[in-house]
């Protein structure tokens, strides 16, 4: 057999292509990775492997694999010692060595996919590129980073390892922006969590992982060109030791929840039924975000001072400064509403509507009742809520979040931010701006209304997202020799 996995021989050609897809943890990077391995089916004929981590195997994530096509499998790599990394590791040391240390064992499931399959091409994640080791190994033909967020942290990524050298002190003491070409200039205080502190175990691998990246065949980003003219311009443009950069986005979610298809309706789409058109802000801090106490009742009495109605899913408060607790696992065991200010639950029972811990996202996102999203800028929230022309509140919490929330909010207009200082007063006022505001309000309106057109429109027929996939996928089903 040749190492693309294709003997040359009629029926091996017959076979459909087969590509394997690594999740680093975190169900914001599962989502969007079985997301292009549907459109790869539906599309391209092509049938997909996932490849997740014993870390994660939660409930929430084994229901969600459960409910996926016939057409894309998965599989758990085995659970790895990482007893020896110190108590307060970060996540992104966890992923990355877990990752690192799981190369033998993805080494035998890539070579067991080789003689099962057809496997014509295999994925990594933003935090799987040391997985590459495992793709050679296995005589796998193509390797491809897929990024799961958008063009200006791809952009930082790859410059990484110069800044590294070029740039003394700290990204949060620099005077001066950090300003990336075709990018909006970001503060340095607001650039990626990771990379805040030069000694820290996660900044080496930040700055590693950049590195690798360039030893992709080929980049695929979740967004999309109109989104981020600037950056595209510059990231299309071929470059010495570069791998081409595909804009594919934006790659949403197109089922609604982590359950079965016959689970009765959510209650809170019902009670949107009943509201106005554009009338609510949706408040929601994706599956692995959390305020501390203090900032969850600046929130609440924020909403309430706002005068507009909300459907907020809460969750319990992290108070020992780990807002991302519940990253691998999103499975609160505690009652969030407890939480919430006294008598707060009670004053505002007829504006708004508490849901503890989840909501079908996609689909409040598309109810005509809802009118603006409060965001914690994650990119997959993000570009659902783009997709649905849901104007955003920006409040970001940790990761890329931070430099998210300025490039939406300085750079493209699609998000009113809240000030870092989160007092009521100020949330209310962006929440007002964005929902019935006639200045900056109206302007982040007819934004995100311009965007959404384009998003639908890139993913028909001939357009650009549509054609980059294409482009990708051609080259290994057969439709165009590479």
């Amino acid at each position: 057999m040749e190492p693309n996995g294709i003997s040359g021989g009629t029926a091996e050609a017959r076979r459909p292509p087969h590509v394997a897809m690594l999740v680093t943890p975190g169900m914001g990077h599962l989502i969007p990775l079985a997301e292009l391995a549907k459109r790869l089916a539906a599309r391209h004929g092509v049938e997909a492997t996932l490849i997740t981590f014993a870390s994660t195997a939660s409930a929430t994530q084994r229901a969600f694999l459960a409910s996926l096509p016939p057409a894309i499998s998965s599989l758990s790599l085995p659970p790895v010692d990482l007893s020896d990394l110190p108590p307060d590791a970060s996540i992104e040391m966890l992923m990355s060595e877990e990752c690192a240390r799981l190369v033998p064992a993805l080494t035998e499931a890539l070579s067991r996919l080789m003689e099962t399959t057809r496997l014509v091409a295999y994925f990594a994640d933003l935090f799987g590129a040391d997985s590459f080791d495992a793709a050679v190994a296995a005589g796998v033909l193509r390797r491809y980073l897929f990024f799961p967020g958008n063009l200006q942290g791809l952009t930082l990524i790859l410059h990484l390892p110069e800044l590294d050298v070029s740039m003394p002190g700290e990204f949060r003491d620099l005077a001066e922006p950090v300003r990336l070409p075709g990018c909006v200039p970001i503060p340095g205080v607001d650039i990626l969590s990771p990379l805040q502190d030069k000694s820290s175990p996660s900044y080496r691998w930040m700055v590693h992982h950049g590195a690798r990246y360039r030893e992709a065949h080929a980049i695929l980003v979740n967004s999309f060109d109109v989104l981020e003219p600037d950056a595209a311009r510059v990231l299309g443009r071929p470059e010495p030791g570069r791998p081409p950069v595909y804009s594919i986005g934006p790659i949403i979610r197109t089922d609604a929840a982590p359950v079965a298809t016959d689970a009765p309706r959510a209650a809170c789409l019902d009670w949107l039924d009943r509201q106005p058109p554009k009338s609510v802000i949706f408040v929601s801090f994706g599956s692995g975000g959390s305020l501390p106490t203090e900032q969850m009742h600046e929130l609440a009495l924020g909403l309430e001072l706002s005068g507009q109605r909300f459907l907020w899913v809460v969750r319990s408060p992290s108070d020992e400064g780990a807002v991302n607790a519940n990253y691998y696992d999103a499975e609160s065991k505690k009652d969030p509403l407890a939480y919430l200010p006294a008598g707060f639950v009670e004053r505002t029972k007829d504006a708004g509507l508490l849901v503890p811990s989840w909501a079908p996202q996609t689909e409040v996102l598309a109810h005509e009742a809802t009118g603006c999203f409060l965001v914690h800028c994650g990119w997959n929230s993000v570009l659902e809520s783009l997709a649905h022309g849901v104007p955003m509140v920006a409040w970001p919490l940790f990761a890329e979040q931070r430099q998210n929330a300025v490039m939406l909010s300085e750079g493209v207009g699609a998000a009113v931010r809240v000030p870092a200082t989160k007092r009521k007063e100020e949330i209310a006022a962006a929440v007002r701006e964005v929902m019935a505001g006639q200045a900056k309000g109206a302007e982040v309106r007819a934004k995100v209304a311009t965007l959404q057109k384009a998003a639908i429109e890139g993913l028909l027929e001939g357009g650009a997202a549509t054609a980059a996939l294409d482009e990708v996928a051609n080259k290994w089903t057969g439709a165009e020799h590479a």
